[in-house]
This record gives structure tokens, sequence and C-alpha cells, in this order.
């Protein structure tokens, strides 16, 4: 018995070794016909050409970028771009995403079947048809001349939306740091209040900073007074056939946002429904026993623990709507997908702008699900070791 035993394991070793010598086969072969056929075209492999430049101009861009920019600089720009657009639509869709499962679960026929129609509706629709919809509404916004200036300087165009935002030229960065400085301290002098309390090197080192901070605010407060204009926010103001100043907002950007956080709201909307069906009402019913207001069962009570219940459900959903921010190409928002796409019709170098694409995303979302999978092993419930 124990020799039949043996025969069989011996033979199963050989298949697996067998199993190994093909696939390092294939990848030889692969690469062996890659550096053939790349040789062929009068391509080489490598990244040398990551410092040539593109030629080739990006509508939207974070950082300073030209036609005579290189490859690695248009790289880092739709990676920037992709994790902008993240940045925005992730947490937008979250707290809309957890008002609409609120409503769904709130016992009120009105909010509840608003609640379920916006489900219905855009979690049925295909992301790329809501894109392509809220771009082409955007699109049909009057021109800059037309456009009338709303409440707080906000101008909505067909070439983009204008707000105001914070003026970081000139006199101006004194006056902000000024204001941080002030909230800086105010926050400190709340903390002063336990002094009176506490006496020891933490007090010691609280009167320190708040001593520096008010030294800091008075020089800002000198400087503040030779400068003759100190404007700190920019309203966008017309000039021409366009607006100056504020912040511009693409439509291209915006709608992404739109999409992306409306269709990601109706997934994660489902998934904050199924966290508080799943907290036992007794826990509730505590509530109420102690003498606690519905609201107060809501934030102390249900709140947290649906959270942690679907925290590692939502992980996934934010890696998967990250992902999502690729659909961009389809409306030429320039993100790293499209970056990519471009330069492999300028360079031919696929297979290393390839493997940049997928190292770059892999990344990032092993980024975001590390991150994520810290913050629920600090509040998940005990007993729990669910991981994404």
């Amino acid at each position: 018995m124990s020799a039949i035993l043996k025969n069989k394991s011996v033979r199963n070793n050989g298949y697996q070794l067998a199993f190994v010598e093909s696939i390092l086969l294939m990848i030889v072969v692969f690469v062996t016909t890659a550096r053939t056929n790349l040789e062929a075209q009068g391509l080489t492999s490598g990244f040398d050409f990551l410092h040539q430049s593109t030629g080739w101009r990006i509508s939207f861009s974070l950082i300073d970028y030209s036609t005579s920019s290189p490859y690695w600089k248009a790289l880092l720009v739709g990676a920037l771009n992709s994790l902008f657009l993240g940045a925005i639509a992730l947490p937008v869709a979250t707290v809309l995403g957890i008002a609409v499962g609120v409503m769904r679960t709130s016992g009120y026929g009105m909010a509840e079947l608003i609640g379920t129609s916006f489900v219905e509706i855009f979690r049925n629709i295909p992301l790329i048809l809501q894109l392509l919809f809220w771009y082409t509404l955007l699109l049909t916004l009057p021109s800059p001349r037309e456009a009338a200036q709303l409440f707080g300087g906000v101008v909505f165009t067909g070439r983009g939306i204008y707000v105001p935002g914070l003026n970081v030229t000139g006199g101006s960065v004194f006056v902000s740091a000024l204001i941080v400085l002030f909230v800086f301290g105010a926050a400190l002098f709340l903390r002063a209040k336990r002094w009176s309390q506490i006496d020891g090197p933490q007090a010691v080192r609280e009167r320190r900073m708040l001593t520096a901070v008010a030294v800091v605010a008075a020089v800002a407060a000198l400087w503040l007074g030779r400068i003759p204009e100190t404007s700190l926010v920019s309203i966008p103001v017309q000039k021409g056939l366009n607006y100056q100043q504020g912040i511009r907002i693409s439509p291209e950007l915006m709608a992404g946002v739109i999409a992306i956080s409306i269709y990601g709201a109706g997934y994660i909307a489902e998934i904050v429904r199924a966290g508080f069906n799943a907290v036992p009402i007794g826990q509730s019913e505590a509530g109420h026993a102690l003498g606690l207001t519905g609201w107060q069962i809501f934030i102390r009570v249900r709140l947290p623990l649906a959270i942690r219940i679907v925290m590692p459900t939502l992980i996934n959903q934010f890696v998967w709507l990250f992902k999502a921010t690729t659909i961009g190409i389809a409306i030429s928002f320039t993100d790293l997908f499209m970056v990519v796409s471009t330069a492999i019709n300028q360079s031919g170098q696929t297979l290393e702008l390839i493997g940049i694409l997928m190292g770059g995303f892999s990344i990032i979302n092993y980024s975001i699900a590390w991150v994520l999978n810290r913050v629920n092993d600090a509040i998940k419930l005990k007993g729990t070791q669910l991981r994404i």
C-alpha cells in the first residue's frame, strides 16, 4: 500500500513539474515573439521613451504640462487626474448612498418611495449611458456671454462651471495663513480650558504651542498691514467671450463626478440598507429603555453598528468605483487610461505602457483596500475577521 502511495506521489510531482515547465516555455516563447515583432517594426523595448516629448496637449491638468513635456509627465498628469476624480466621486457617492439607504429604512412612505426610485433607476442604467447623458446635458448649458451669475459667483456655462476659489497669490497668502493660524489658535484655546484641571508636561507643551501661534499670527498681521490688496476669494468675472479668475470645472470632470457618484450611490444605498436591517432590533429597544431619542438611537446605536457590519462590502465597492473612473475616456477626460491609450498610439510601446497602467491601478486599488482594511480592523465588531 505504501509503495502504491509513493508511486502516486512521484507521478503527481512529475505532472506538477511538467506543468511548471510548460508555463515557463510559454513565457519564453511569448517574450521572444514579442521582441521579434518589435524589431521587425523598428521599435525597441524598454522605458527610454518616457523621456521623449509627447507632442500632444492635455485639456485638464493639475500640474504644469505642455506639448514638449515627456511621456512620464503625461502619465503623471493622467494618474493625478484619475486620483482627483476618484477623490471627489467616492466621498460624494458615499454620502449620497448613506442618505438614500437611510431613506429606504426610515419607515416613512414618501422617503422610502424616493429612495427606492433612486436605486431602481440609477442602478439599472449602464454607467456609460449615464455619463453620456450628463455630459450632453452640461454641454447644452448657455454660452459664457449668455450665462447668468448665480448667488456666490457660481456660473453654469457650456464651457464649464465657474466657482469662486481661494486666491493664493500676492497678499492673500498672508490672509489665508492668518485665518489658518486663527483657527488653529482657537482650537488650542478650547483645549486650554483643561489647564485649570491638568498641570504637567502636556499642559506646558500646549501653553508653548499657543504662545508660538500668537507670535506667528502677530507677525502675519504686521505683514498684512503693508499689503494694499488682500483679496482672499477669487470671484469669476466675465471678460470678453469667457470668464476669468475663479475655478473652472470642465464638463468632462463634472460629468464623470456626477455619473460615478450617482451610479455608485445606488449600490452603496443597498449595502447600507442591508447593514441597517442586520442590526438587531433589541439594540434599538435597549436605547428606548435608556431614554434615548430616536435621533440619538440612530446616531449612537444603529448607524455605528450598520457601518461596522457593511464595512468589508463597502471596501470592495470603493475599489470597484475607482476602477470605474476609466469610463472617462468615452468623453475625452484625460485620466490615466486615456493617457496610456494615446501614448500607445503615439509611441508604439504597447507592452511597457500596458504594464504601467496595470501597475498603477494595482498600486492605487491596493492602497485603498489597505487603508480601509485598517479602518475596518479598528472599528470591526469582536469576532469578525472579514477582509477584502
